[in-house]
């Protein structure tokens, strides 16, 4: 047994290390959002200013001055909306995620989960009424985040697997000497969802009398993909400084694509360090498991002396650490 005076420093240090954990696995993704895209719209400011100061003051210069300023300005607007992007609101996301729930209901939903959460765990696991009301507020207050940010992903993946075909579909239209309001509106009727509501609603809102150019730069607003914001950016080039739409949009469906392969690629060479992970951090859970199943008394002392219990708290926050360091070295941002 461990005395009061080394229990209490290595409590308050395991508590500290938690805490730290939970704080930077939180935060971490935060501040790296929209690193990417800030990355690549630089690159592009940087590219056209070079090709400005290479060239004269020739109508192709100047062409090229206003693309720079019209990504100047495109940067700005989403670095702006990147800001407000960080953290939704509950409504927004709700609207991306393709759920029509008021927040009312949305609260009703809440309650209505944690009320059964507490019943099941007071009534069938046979749990105290704090351990119960414990698990019941936890089940309320994240089963219902959990379900929104997972029909939010997943509409966002769907979205990002149809929207190249949909720029396929406006270069082909435009080839064939369709005008972009028309492609937009085939779009809108034939591709799949969620695709073709996004772009019904462009279209509504270009009926309204918004000028198409405004209607599109909306579209990252309610899909904050950068799919979405490149083609808003094309679609504000092409409207102030004119130039060949389809190829530029052919290059954007051409870089998409490559994007997925990429993703794809990236998936399969990591499929060997995301099993192994997978199994290092299952594994202590399967043999204390068995162990338990086994040997039931050996186990026990875990939980029944304050060694076993400060040992298992360290293992927890070790394993906790360990899982998120696996984790964020086989999520590849690219």
């Amino acid at each position: 047994m461990l005395s009061s005076a080394i229990l209490l420093p290595l409590t308050f240090l395991l508590g500290a290390c938690s805490v730290g954990g939970l704080l930077v696995a939180a935060l971490y993704p935060r501040v790296r959002a929209g690193t990417t895209l800030d990355r690549q719209l630089e690159l592009i400011a940087v590219t056209g200013t070079a090709a400005t100061l290479r060239g004269g003051a020739t109508d192709d210069s100047r062409r090229k001055r206003a693309v720079e300023v019209t990504l100047r300005e495109a940067e700005e607007k989403l670095k702006f909306k990147a800001e407000k992007r960080h953290k939704p609101s509950l409504l927004v996301r709700m609207r991306q995620a393709d759920i029509s729930w008021s927040r009312k209901t949305y609260y009703s939903i809440c309650v209505a989960t944690g009320i059964v959460a507490f019943l099941l765990f007071l009534i069938i696991a046979g749990l105290g009424v704090l351990a119960a009301v414990g698990f019941g507020v936890s089940a309320g207050m994240l089963l219902p985040h959990w379900y929104v940010k997972f029909a939010r992903n997943r509409r966002f993946k769907r979205f990002s697997a149809e929207f190249p075909n949909a720029i396929d579909v406006i270069v082909r239209g435009i080839k064939s000497g369709l005008p972009l309001g028309d492609c937009l509106k085939i779009i809108a009727a034939e591709t799949q969802e969620p695709v073709k509501s996004e772009f019904k609603t462009l279209i509504e809102d270009h009926a309204l009398g918004m000028p198409l150019d405004e209607a599109v730069q909306r579209l990252p607003d309610r899909m904050p993909l950068s799919e979405a914001s490149f083609f808003a950016i094309v679609i504000a080039i092409q409207s102030r400084t004119g130039g060949s739409l389809s190829e530029a949009l052919g290059n954007l469906s051409r870089v998409l694509r490559e994007r997925k392969k990429m993703e794809a690629k990236i998936k399969a060479m990591s499929g060997e360090a995301k099993a192994s992970a997978g199994i290092i951090g299952v594994l202590p859970i399967v043999v204390a498991g068995l162990l338990f199943a086994t040997s039931p008394d050996y186990v026990a002392l875990d939980f029944t002396t304050m060694t076993g219990r400060i040992m298992l708290a360290a293992c927890g926050v070790l394993m906790t650490m360990g899982t998120l360091m696996m984790r964020k070295m086989i999520n590849f941002d690219f």
